[in-house]
């Protein structure tokens, strides 16, 4: 089970980096909280998209995303809810005073969850990526190697194992904004309202987008 060539796997892998280092929603939400908040805020939104990526993950290898690519009421109804919630995280952002760090330099516990969760959304509510890894996953399922579901959710769970390794060093590069953030409020805003900006604006890409 799971027999792959070396070709196979330089094929993959070099597919997954490159996902990974795209940007999307999924980035643009992790240095956008890392900026504001801190490491430990990049790293909670970090896992917030991980554990929405792996849903996705599950539902290409269940079959059940084949119904957003084969739906248009419930492509729709998923598209206009991603869409309204990142317009809305686009809208608090707008809002925003500045960084998120208290006076201490931290994120208190119950931010970072809020942080999780709203990472988990994100992703979760992002039809798109629920229609690509159906698309994408399949290429990479050859006869005789495994029960195609298990190959499906192998380089499914892949990508984020991947991502472990691209997004990490990303956040960390990213934190030594925390500290300029923190001391020059101004500057903080007017980065949120750029965020908030980014959030609006890729709101309403999703929900003007079509099925792929």
């Amino acid at each position: 089970m799971f027999d792959y060539s070396l070709v196979h796997w330089a094929a993959f892998f070099s597919a997954a980096v490159l996902l990974n280092l795209s940007p999307g929603p999924d980035m643009a939400f992790i240095l956008g909280q890392t900026a504001k908040g801190g490491v430990r805020s990049g790293f909670s939104a970090m896992f917030g998209i991980w554990t929405g990526a792996f849903v996705h993950v599950l539902f290409a290898a269940l079959g059940l995303s084949a119904i957003l690519a084969t739906s248009a009421v419930a492509f729709s109804m998923v598209k206009w809810i991603g869409a309204a919630y990142l317009i809305w995280l686009g809208i608090q952002a707008l809002r925003s005073k500045g960084s998120i760090v208290s006076a201490n330099g931290q994120v208190s516990p119950k931010g970072m969850m809020r942080i999780f969760q709203q990472g988990v959304l994100v992703a979760v509510l992002n039809p798109k990526v629920a229609i690509f890894f159906l698309a994408f996953l399949p290429q990479f399922v050859e006869v005789g190697a495994g029960p195609g579901r298990a190959q499906l959710f192998l380089h499914g769970f892949l990508i984020i194992v991947v991502a472990a390794f691209v997004e990490p060093p990303l956040i960390l590069a990213g934190g030594k904004l925390t500290g300029y953030l923190s001391r020059n409020k101004t500057v903080s805003r007017w980065m949120d309202r750029g965020l908030g900006a980014l959030f609006v604006g890729l709101g309403i890409k999703l929900a003007t987008s079509d099925r792929i």
